[in-house]
């Protein structure tokens, strides 16, 4: 068995686990549609999900579509999704990329992954979030979680979410992929806490190079 091979069985056995502890994951942000999932997206960068669900909750009753976002006053806007962080940078990002759906894309999100990242304010994790959630295409989303596990299990020393999206592209089959950033945050947020991480609780220490190197001493 070359080491290629070893290092795919061991992460496939890795996500086994936690697809077994974690059978039902779904994305830690509400909506009910592409469009929604994209705004909640780009309203997460550092912000957690669940003051973005807040937020969003009376949002998207009041931005129903792009034109909504396009029509509307960003002082406005700011007022909107203030309590997100950075909301003058992401309400001039929301509304370029409301306007450039609306003029290029006949106010649809796009399905395609390339497409989706020549959007305003859009990179490649939030990319993969709409791609692999509103769509289904495969696609493995890099949020802090999915990083910090990442090298925490020993599937790559880089804190580059580019390098770590494709390293576990090439460990893990398609059918893996969407589902692999929801395995990893749940675990994150559930177990593997940065600042207390429960190792006692924990189904990974055989894996995890941290254990290997702190919880054993």
């Amino acid at each position: 068995m070359n080491m290629d091979t070893k290092e795919k069985n061991r992460a496939i056995e890795i996500f086994n686990i936690l697809r077994k502890e974690y059978p039902d994951v779904k994305p830690a942000l509400e909506f009910s549609n592409s469009f929604e999932l994209l705004i909640a997206t780009l309203l997460s960068a550092q912000c957690t999900d669940a003051r973005v669900n807040i937020v969003t909750k009376t949002l998207f009753n009041k931005y129903k579509k792009p034109e909504d976002f396009v029509n509307t006053i960003p002082e406005e806007l700011e007022k909107d999704i203030f309590s997100t962080g950075f909301y003058k940078q992401k309400a001039k990002s929301i509304i370029s990329c409301c306007k450039e759906l609306v003029e290029i894309y006949n106010s649809e999100v796009p399905a395609d992954f390339n497409e989706l990242t020549k959007l305003s304010g859009v990179g490649r994790k939030t990319a993969s979030v709409v791609a692999g959630n509103a769509f289904g295409v495969p696609a493995i989303a890099v949020d802090t979680h999915v990083k910090r596990l990442s090298n925490l299990l020993g599937f790559i020393e880089s804190d580059n979410p580019d390098k770590i999206e494709l390293k576990l592209k090439e460990l893990l089959p398609e059918s893996y992929w969407i589902n692999s950033s929801h395995w990893l945050a749940t675990h994150g947020r559930t177990v593997c806490n940065a600042k207390k991480p429960k190792c006692d609780l924990c189904s990974l220490t055989d894996y995890c190079i941290f254990y290997k190197n702190n919880a054993r001493k």
